[in-house]
This record gives C-alpha cells, structure tokens and sequence, in this order.
C-alpha cells in the first residue's frame, strides 16, 4: 500500500487547513489509521488516529483543535486542524495501522505515507 499526504502549506497563525492522505489501493477497512508530525530537530510524535470502528485517539495538544477522520471506503484519511499556530510546523505523516485500533505508536504503523509541510507564521 502506498500513502499520499496532501494538503499542507504556509498558513498563518489562526488558520485552518485540511491534510488528506490517499491509499494506492484499498485499505483494509479493519485497519487503524493515524497521522504523525516531525518538526525540525525533533522525534516524529503521534497527533491523531482513528479505529476502524472510527473511534478516535488525540495527543493532548491538538485536543479541540484537530479533528481525524476516514471515508467509508477506507481509501482515504483526512484530518482537520483549525486554530493553528506557530508550533504546529511540520511534516505531517499518514499511515496504517497493524492493528484495528487507534493506535498511537509509531511501531504499530505498518504502511507510512512521505509526509506534507504544514508551516505555520505567527
């Protein structure tokens, strides 16, 4: 399975933007799914991730803020984040799960998308 992030960009603070992440083929629906950020310097860290029941996990500072989501087809994972600020810069990662579950570590992904930069200016 190949992943494709898209969607990001040079945003200022306050604003929102919407990353997408198409499948190469269909993904299992009984698949978890998630998003990742790196930022410069820094570990790739978790930010989202959605069961194939669509239950869904948040890092503590995007709560409120970003929102995960996947079409009914399975092709295709979304995420929604409003309120963006400056520390939100990064390249932002898509991918599969091993597993059903929401997970939330980087070892439970299987299938990685190449990432899409999100930069945000204060």
């Amino acid at each position: 399975v190949q992943l494709q992030a898209s969607g990001g960009g040079l945003v200022e603070a306050g604003s929102s933007l919407r990353l997408s992440c198409a499948a190469s083929r269909r993904t299992s629906s009984n698949n978890g799914m998630g998003w990742f950020r790196q930022a410069p310097g820094k570990e790739r860290e978790f930010v989202a991730s959605i069961s194939w029941k669509s239950a869904t996990t948040y890092a503590d500072f995007v709560k409120g803020r970003f929102t995960i989501s996947r079409a009914n087809n399975g092709n295709t994972l979304y995420l929604q984040m409003n309120s963006l600020q400056p520390e939100d810069t990064a390249v932002y990662y898509c991918a599969v799960a091993r597993s059903s579950y929401a997970a939330s570590r980087s070892s439970d992904y299987q299938y990685w998308g190449q990432g899409t930069q999100v930069t945000v200016s204060s």
